[in-house]
C-alpha cells in the first residue's frame, strides 16, 4: 500500500474517532437526538466544505501547471527558433509537475543564452564602432533585431580581432613613419604647411585617423621627403665632387682645402648652401685661371681616353683639345667632353677593366719573353729559370682564359649596343690578333738577327781566324803548355796564333764542307803554314777575294761554330 493511502486511512480513522468523541460528549451532555443530527450534519458540511475547498485548490494547481506547461512549450518553441536550436522533446511518462519543472528549467536556460548572446553582440558592436571610427571602415553587417547565432558571433569576434590587429599594425606604421617624417623635416628645414602635415606632426597620435587613405598619404609624404633628401644628398655629393675637381684643376693649397665647406657632413639645406657658395667661388676663380684649368681638364680627358683605349684618330676627332685659344667656350667644350667620357667609361667599366687586365698580363708576358732572350739569366741561381718557366706557362693560360672571356663579353656588348667595340681604333679580336702577330714578327726578327750575327761571326772567323774559346785564366796558368793538336782522319793540325789563317795544301785556299758533313776520309790535309806576324798584318786583298769566291761556292751554307772549330788551327 502506498503512503498516501495509509495517510488517507489514518485521516478517516481520525474522523471516525472525532465523531465518536463528539457523540460521547453529546451523550454526556444529554443533547437530544434531533440536535445530535443537526450537529452531525454541521460537522459533515464543515468537513465536506473543507475537503471541497482543498480539492478545488488542488484542481487549481493542476490547471496552473497545465497552463505553465503550455506557456513553457510555446516559449521554448520561440527561443529555439530565435537561438536556431532544435525542438525540445519531453519525456512521455513524466508527470505534470515534472514536465512543468523540466520545461520551466529549459526555458530559463535558453533565456540566459539569449541574454548572453545579446550582451556579447552589444559589446562587439561597440568595439566595432570604435574601430571603424579609427580605421574609417564600414560596420560589420549583422541583423541587430534578432538573436545572433553562434556562427554569427564567432564571425563577428574574428572580424573585430582582425580590426584590432589592423589597428595595431597601422598604429606602429604611423608612429614609425611619423618619427622619420619629423627627422626629415628637421634635416630639410621644412615646416608643415598643409593640414595633413600638421595633423601628422602636431596632433596627438591617438587622435590621428588610421584610415587606408591616410596611411597611403603618410607613405607618400615620407617618400616625398626621402626623395628630397636623396636629391639633396646627390646634389651635395655632386657639389663635393665638383669642389674636389676644381681644387685639383686650380691646384688649391692643402691649408685652404682643410677650411672649406666640403668637410661639412650631411645634406642639410645649410650644408647645401655652403657647398654651392664654395663652388661658385671656385668657378669664379677658374675663370680667372682659364689656361691652367683647361690644361688640367685635358690631362683628365687624356686619362679617360687611355682608360677607354681610344686610338689617336679618335682622340683627334675632338679638335678643341688642340685649340690654343683659351676661352670660356673652350672650357665648356672640354667639360662636356670629360662628362661624356666619364659616363661612357662608367657605363662600360667592367669591360674596360677586363681589357686592361688583359693588357697588363700581355705586357708581363712580353717582359718574360724578353728575359728569356737574356744569356745572363743562365748564370742566376736559386731556381729563377724554373720560376720564370712556371710563370710563363701560367701567363699563357691566363691570357687564353681572359681572351675567351673578353670575346664573349664583347659579343654580348656588340649585340646589346648594335655596334663594334673598339680598342685603340680596332675591334678587340683584331687588336688581339695584331698583338700576337707583332709578337711573332718580333720573334722572327730576333731569330733572323741571331742568324745574321752568327753568319757574320763565321765570315769574320774564316777571314781573320777564330777567337780562342779557352778562358783567359786557364791559359795564363800554363803559358808554356804546347798547343793542342787535333787529328782528323790521320792529319794533324797544330794550333797557331789567334789571328792565323787556314790554308789548304792545294793552292793556299780554304776548302769548305757543308755544316753537318765531314770531309771524305780519302782526302788528306796538308800542314797549314803559319804566316809570320799574322796578328799585326791584315790579310792580302787578293786572298780575301779568293775567300769570298769560296764562300759563294757553298750555296749559302755556312759551317756551324762547332763544326768550324774542328778545323781551327
Amino acid at each position: 500500500m502506498r503512503k498516501s493511502e495509509v495517510l488517507a486511512a489514518e485521516a478517516a480513522s481520525c474522523l471516525n474517532r472525532a465523531m465518536a468523541a463528539l457523540r460521547d460528549i453529546w451523550e454526556e451532555i444529554g443533547i437530544p437526538e434531533e440536535q445530535r443530527l443537526e450537529r452531525t450534519d454541521v460537522v459533515k458540511k464543515h468537513i465536506k466544505s473543507l475537503l471541497d475547498m482543498m480539492v478545488a485548490e488542488e484542481e487549481s494547481l493542476k490547471e496552473r501547471l497545465l497552463k505553465s506547461i503550455a506557456l513553457c512549450r510555446k516559449e521554448l518553441d520561440t527561443l529555439c527558433r530565435e537561438l536556431q536550436l532544435g525542438p525540445f522533446e519531453t519525456e512521455e511518462e513524466s508527470t505534470i509537475l515534472q514536465m512543468e519543472k523540466n520545461l520551466r528549467t529549459r526555458v530559463e536556460v535558453l533565456q540566459k543564452q539569449k541574454r548572453d548572446r545579446k550582451q556579447e553582440l552589444k559589446a562587439l558592436q561597440e568595439q566595432d564602432r570604435d574601430l571603424c571610427d579609427i580605421l574609417c571602415t564600414a560596420l560589420f553587417s549583422i541583423d541587430t533585431g534578432s538573436v545572433p547565432s553562434l556562427e554569427d558571433l564567432d564571425r563577428y569576434r574574428r572580424h573585430v580581432a582582425s580590426l584590432n590587429t589592423l589597428k595595431e599594425q597601422r598604429r606602429e606604421e604611423f608612429v614609425s613613419n611619423k618619427r622619420q617624417i619629423i627627422l626629415l623635416m628637421e634635416e630639410l628645414d621644412h615646416t608643415p604647411d598643409t593640414s595633413f602635415e600638421r595633423d601628422v606632426v602636431c596632433e596627438d597620435e591617438e587622435a590621428f585617423c588610421l584610415s587606408k587613405d591616410n596611411i597611403v598619404a603618410l607613405q607618400n609624404l615620407l617618400q616625398q621627403l626621402e626623395a628630397r633628401r636623396a636629391l639633396n644628398e646627390a646634389v651635395c655629393t655632386e657639389l663635393r665632387a665638383r669642389i674636389v675637381a676644381l681644387w685639383e684643376r686650380l691646384q688649391i693649397p692643402e691649408e685652404e682645402r682643410e677650411s672649406s665647406a666640403v668637410h661639412l657632413a650631411g645634406s642639410k639645406v645649410k650644408t647645401r648652401r655652403a657647398l654651392q657658395l664654395e663652388v661658385d667661388r671656385l668657378e669664379e676663380l677658374k675663370l680667372q685661371n682659364m689656361k691652367s684649368v683647361i690644361h688640367a681638364i685635358r690631362a683628365e680627358l687624356a686619362d679617360y681616353w687611355d682608360k677607354c683605349f681610344y686610338s689617336q684618330e679618335q682622340r683627334e676627332g675632338f679638335s678643341p683639345f688642340y685649340d690654343e685659344d683659351y676661352t670660356e667656350t673652350l672650357l665648356e667644350l672640354h667639360d662636356a667632353e670629360v662628362g661624356k667620357m666619364k659616363i661612357y667609361y662608367e657605363t662600360h667599366k667592367d669591360l674596360f677593366e677586363a681589357v686592361q687586365k688583359w693588357e697588363e698580363n700581355w705586357k708581363l708576358f712580353l717582359e718574360l719573353e724578353s728575359k728569356a732572350n737574356d744569356p745572363g739569366r743562365f748564370t742566376n741561381r736559386g731556381g729563377n729559370l724554373l720560376k720564370e718557366e712556371k710563370q710563363r706557362a701560367k701567363l699563357q693560360k691566363t691570357l687564353s682564359r681572359l681572351q675567351e672571356e673578353l670575346e664573349r663579353k664583347v659579343q654580348t656588348w656588340e649585340q646589346e649596343f648594335k655596334g663594334a667595340f673598339l680598342v685603340k681604333g680596332q675591334q678587340f679580336m683584331e687588336y688581339v690578333s695584331e698583338q700576337w702577330k707583332l709578337y711573332r714578327l718580333e720573334k722572327e726578327k730576333e731569330k733572323q738577327e741571331r742568324h745574321l750575327k752568327k753568319s757574320r761571326q763565321m765570315e769574320t772567323e774564316m777571314l781573320y781566324g777564330s777567337t780562342p774559346r779557352t778562358p783567359i785564366k786557364r791559359r795564363m796558368l800554363s803559358p808554356h803548355t804546347p798547343a793542342k793538336v787535333s787529328k782528323l782522319h790521320g792529319t794533324s793540325i797544330a794550333s797557331a796564333t789567334p789571328n792565323s789563317t787556314v790554308r789548304s795544301a792545294f793552292g793556299g785556299t780554304i776548302s769548305h764542307s757543308p755544316t753537318s758533313r765531314l770531309p771524305p776520309s780519302g782526302k788528306k790535309f796538308g800542314r797549314a803554314r803559319t804566316p809570320s806576324r799574322a796578328a799585326a798584318k791584315p790579310p792580302r786583298p787578293r786572298l780575301r777575294e779568293r775567300n769570298k769566291e769560296n764562300m759563294s761556292q757553298l750555296d749559302g751554307t755556312t759551317l756551324s761554330a762547332r763544326t768550324f772549330k774542328g778545323f781551327q788551327l
